[in-house]
């Protein structure tokens, strides 16, 4: 069952939840559900969890930076990014090295980042940040070495559930459950 309360966290995750300036989110199994379609033109397809982007839209809203950082090409993470309001980095071959230099510009600590990501090429960067995040199904090597887990797995609501520990820990759960956004 996923977390409703943010006292259903642990303290030490709502510490680092409450420090977060940017997050970013490795996309195929963390974002997606991480297969890979192709249609018979051998153009890729990737479905997207409408309620993770209905988060991933208000950590904008509320002052919290979002990145998608990715191994993989293509321009339909770059297109749903666009949609949320953040930015896309494809063909990233050292996310710690991406992830540091978007920091950098925007003039924060790694201490202030939470990353989620679900498999090995996400490994090099979990140590390094504030809160590092899998999603419930993130292979098991991963799971063992984030801060934190979702309950939801990846495409399926896992980045909602970050999204959510972040807004509830910075104070923002009740405005947007007071529909004060507007």
């Amino acid at each position: 069952m996923p977390y409703s309360h943010l006292n259903d966290y642990p303290a030490e995750i709502r510490e680092r939840a409450a420090r977060i300036r940017l997050a970013c989110f490795d996309v195929d199994g963390t974002l997606t559900d991480g297969r890979l379609t192709y249609d018979s033109e051998g153009r890729e397809l990737k479905s997207f969890h409408v309620q993770d982007g209905q988060g991933l839209s208000l950590l904008g809203k509320f002052g919290i930076t979002v990145h998608f950082v990715t191994a993989r090409g293509g321009v339909i993470a770059a297109q749903r990014a666009a949609e949320l309001g953040a930015t896309a980095h494809g063909d990233v071959a050292d996310k710690l090295a991406c992830v540091q230099q978007i920091a950098a510009g925007l003039g924060l600590s790694l201490d202030q980042v939470a990353f989620m990501g679900d498999d090995l090429a996400d490994l090099k960067i979990l140590p390094h940040v504030g809160l590092s995040v899998a999603p419930g199904n993130a292979h098991p090597w991963v799971r063992e070495r984030v801060h934190w887990r979702t309950v939801a797995r990846g495409g399926e609501g896992a980045a909602r559930e970050l999204c959510d520990l972040l807004l509830g820990a910075q104070g923002h759960a009740e405005r947007v459950l007071t529909g004060a956004l507007g």
